[in-house]
């Protein structure tokens, strides 16, 4: 199992953080057997292109991913077959559209998207698997409804494009969103993931795959 996170801002994190991608080499780490899995990807630096990750011992091999500060879907479909051809990834780990939904384009439109870069992605694997992550709300949902209801209608969306477009060859999930996600809790500004929901975001994917594929055991939070 080749391994690529794509994501935005919530993905790639600022210095000093863990990240939820920390959290699933951890749990990776605990729970497939050495040499059944690595994780690939074009990049391996914090937002600002720096390596000030919260734990030193997260190895540079692990830090691997495509994400970016301020990516989406829109962002991410052109250059997600290119990543997953030149770093052999068959299995994508996704959290994008929260930064689609508040600043290019609405639930219809970010669909579209969605469905380009699974075009794409496959058109550099046709056997490729991916997991995606609902949009888990921010602070701006909180206090505003209309960007509430576009985001959980591009959920809706969402859920169905994953059932309707699932291969037997390229499997796809929807991950469960972590329950009752609550900005103000698991965000350390309202957006991007505090130590708790750097942990629930990674329970989200560790589960899908468990439960679904048989990857790895339940999640288990680690001690930092």
């Amino acid at each position: 199992m080749r391994v690529l996170f794509v994501g935005d801002s919530m993905t790639i994190g600022a210095p000093g953080a863990h990240t939820w991608r920390y959290r699933m080499w951890q749990h990776l780490t605990r729970t497939v057997p050495d040499g059944g899995w690595s994780i690939v990807g074009p990049r391996t630096a914090l937002h600002g292109g720096g390596d000030g990750y919260a734990d030193p011992r997260f190895p540079p091999h692990a830090r691997a991913h495509l994400a970016e500060w301020g990516a989406g879907w829109v962002h991410m479909a052109p250059v997600v077959e290119e990543a997953v051809a030149a770093h052999g990834a068959d299995t994508l780990l996704v959290s994008l559209g929260l930064i689609d939904l508040g600043f290019y384009t609405d639930p219809a439109q970010t669909l579209e998207n969605v469905e380009l870069f699974l075009t794409r992605a496959r058109a550099a694997d046709p056997a490729l698997r991916a997991v995606l992550l609902p949009v888990l709300p921010n602070i701006r949902a909180v206090t505003d409804a209309g960007f509430a209801a576009a985001c959980a209608h591009f959920n809706t969306l969402l859920a169905k494009a994953v059932a309707e477009r699932s291969e037997p060859r390229s499997p796809l999930l929807l991950a469960s969103a972590p329950q009752d996600w609550c900005p103000r809790r698991d965000t350390y500004d309202g957006t991007h993931p505090s130590a708790a929901g750097e942990h629930r975001m990674a329970a989200a994917f560790a589960e899908a795959l468990h439960q679904a594929w048989g990857v790895g055991g339940r999640y288990r939070a680690g001690a930092a």
